[in-house]
């Protein structure tokens, strides 16, 4: 892109298609990792897994982000942004594939398999539409531009959740007696009825995974057919190549790295055991505790627009310190809210309780930890653009390579999620969340891990985020 073609404004005049396309794969990359929300719940249950054991299904999808996020920059490098893309859409394909071998054998590994695959073809995805949304406009708006980006990102998780829990999740969530009366039941084909259910929840998984397949390989060919700009910084930056040397001279870029590690670790770790919060402080079956997966991916989008339009009036920065703060006093209201907290605390807000609005599930009551922990989505909207954003700028001929490393920053969504698992599975007077023989833990002591998550973003948002050292125009 020249000089000449760089005028102020959103997106740079003639390249609004461009624009769509690459917002279409910000929607679609929404799939796998939503979807990895509703398989964790899924596989405590069909796979008998606890909750330390299912942790590894987001470690699975970000170790396959960070393993292959440089390797896609290089790529992207050297053979361009619309051959990185379709690479990364042939891997997305592959991933979900492998789903259907899975889900015949019921083998974890196999599934995580199939996720490692999906994310690394995400990691291409993320770092061509993301880099390219910064390019395609002036650099005064690339926050605004890429949060607008992303805002349709939580609309793909609109429709994943939704999928997810009429497809994937049955409903049916049998009893201790009941599981010990099965297993004393013989079935033709299996070893006794328990083992009969357990095969059929965990076929409900792979169509899912083989539709969604489908509709990646019919984007590819919009893609493949698209003209696609070359973004050419030659001009800046006199032909220069990226280094790893030249970058850690930008110390807003190594903070955005930080910033997004830990945003990464709160946001998955908080989405991933929402349906296990619910469940675990209040009275609703996995379908019920499941629309709340729905509604957060809503609250999620309402966040990303609203705050596109409030970054008009104020700078994106001050408003990922304002949000991170708010959500650091909500997580501590979902902790205290819990009924872990009313077991072990002399005081608790566990029995705070507001009614569903609309008569939802006959208006039932719920503790105010619940409503806490889905508000903190809507201030989680703006953290990853604004992350992103604030640590590409003035990095010229780094860019692609800043980006890379940038998306490597998304393990910290394997590694904290993790350890929130961890914690969570310490606890030993647990309460059940199904009748199954592996009881899952209260995950409400592992929520300490996105307090600490938010003050390194509130710290990034308010000071580590100026644009420091030998900055490109």
């Amino acid at each position: 892109m020249s000089k000449q073609e760089r005028k102020s404004g959103l997106i740079t005049p003639g390249y609004t298609l461009t624009f769509i396309l690459i917002t279409a794969l910000f929607f679609l990359w929404a799939f796998p990792n939503i979807l990895n929300d509703v398989l964790l719940k899924q596989f405590t249950k069909s796979l008998e897994l606890n909750l330390s054991q299912a942790g590894f299904l987001p470690v699975a999808l970000k170790t396959g982000y960070f393993v292959l996020a440089i390797p896609a920059g290089l790529f992207m490098q050297r053979f361009g942004y619309k051959t990185g893309i379709l690479f990364g859409l042939g891997l997305f394909a592959a991933g979900c594939v492998l789903f259907y071998p899975a889900a015949l054998s019921r083998t974890y590994a196999v599934f995580l398999g199939g996720i490692f695959v999906m994310a690394g073809g995400c990691a291409f995805l993320e770092i061509g539409a993301n880099s390219l949304t910064v390019a395609l406009g002036d650099k005064e708006t690339s926050e605004r531009r890429l949060n607008l980006a992303q805002s349709f990102n939580p609309i793909g998780g609109i429709f994943a959740s939704l999928l997810g829990v009429r497809f994937i999740f049955s409903g049916n969530e049998p009893s201790l007696s009941e599981i010990a009366e099965w297993k004393r039941t013989p079935v033709e084909g299996f070893s006794n009825r328990y083992e009969s259910f357990l095969h059929e929840e965990n076929m409900r998984v792979f169509p899912t995974y083989l539709t969604l397949a489908v509709i990646i390989l019919v984007v590819a060919v919009f893609i493949w057919r698209a003209k696609f700009p070359v973004i050419d910084i030659s001009e800046k930056s006199d032909g220069k190549k990226g280094s790893i040397r030249e970058l850690l001279k930008y110390p807003h870029w190594l903070g955005a790295i930080v910033s997004q590690f830990f945003y990464l670790g709160a946001q998955l770790g908080t989405w991933s055991f929402l349906i296990i919060y619910i469940q675990n402080n209040s009275d609703l079956g996995e379908k019920e505790a499941g629309t709340f997966l729905v509604a957060n991916m809503v609250i999620f989008m309402a966040g990303r627009f609203m705050s596109t339009w409030l970054m008009k009036f104020f700078k994106a920065q001050r408003l990922m310190g304002i949000y991170a703060i708010t959500n650091i006093l909500l997580v501590f209201v979902a902790i205290l809210g819990s009924r872990w907290a009313s077991e072990r605390f002399a005081w608790s807000l566990y029995g705070l309780t507001f009614s569903l609005p609309f008569n939802i599930f006959g208006g039932v009551s719920l503790s105010i930890g619940i409503y806490a922990i889905s508000a903190t989505t809507l201030f989680m909207s703006l953290m990853y653009p604004t992350n992103f954003a604030s640590g590409m700028k003035g990095l010229g001929p780094n860019s692609k390579l800043g980006a890379s490393i940038l998306v490597m920053s998304l393990i910290g969504g394997a590694v904290l999620s993790k350890l929130m698992g961890f914690i969570g599975n310490m606890d030993l007077a647990s309460t059940p969340v199904t009748g199954l023989e592996t009881t899952v833990k209260a995950i409400a002591p592992g929520l300490i891990v996105p307090v600490i998550s938010y003050c390194v973003v509130a710290w990034y948002a308010l000071y580590g985020s100026r644009p420091r050292g030998p900055l490109y125009e």
